[in-house]
């Protein structure tokens, strides 16, 4: 599998499963009809159509791409990291059962760990 090439900031996130600042990415209030994709490898990962404003500083999801996300224990042991399921690389987390919509889930994504692709018109 060929990877794009990575700036030091997006290797930070993705490789070394790091976080963002709050309401610093590019893509936190971001509403635009389109895909999100993988920054390292360009697997979709999840519809404009399912993001929400969490007012968490992150982008947020309730739902993903059929088989697209990898769901794994954090290292904490309290929280449910994602993970790219084409190439592994670091998303972000998941949480369940915080009531912000109808499906009850949160994927609170990096914008470092995505690139969107606005639909065709």
């Amino acid at each position: 599998m060929k990877f794009n090439n990575l700036t030091e900031q997006e290797k930070h996130i993705i490789l070394d499963k790091g976080t963002e600042k709050p309401f610093s990415g590019e893509y936190d209030k971001f509403q635009e009809p389109g895909t999100y994709v993988c920054r390292q490898c360009n697997a979709e990962l999840y519809h404009s159509e399912d993001k929400f404003d969490a007012h968490c500083g992150w982008p947020a999801f309730d739902d993903e791409i059929p088989n697209a996300i990898k769901h794994i224990p954090d290292a904490d042991g309290m929280r449910t990291e994602i993970q790219c399921n084409s190439c592994a690389g670091h998303l972000g987390h998941v949480f369940i059962g915080e009531q912000l919509t109808k499906k009850n889930i949160r994927h609170c994504v990096n914008s470092l760990s995505m690139k969107f692709i606005p639909y065709e018109k």
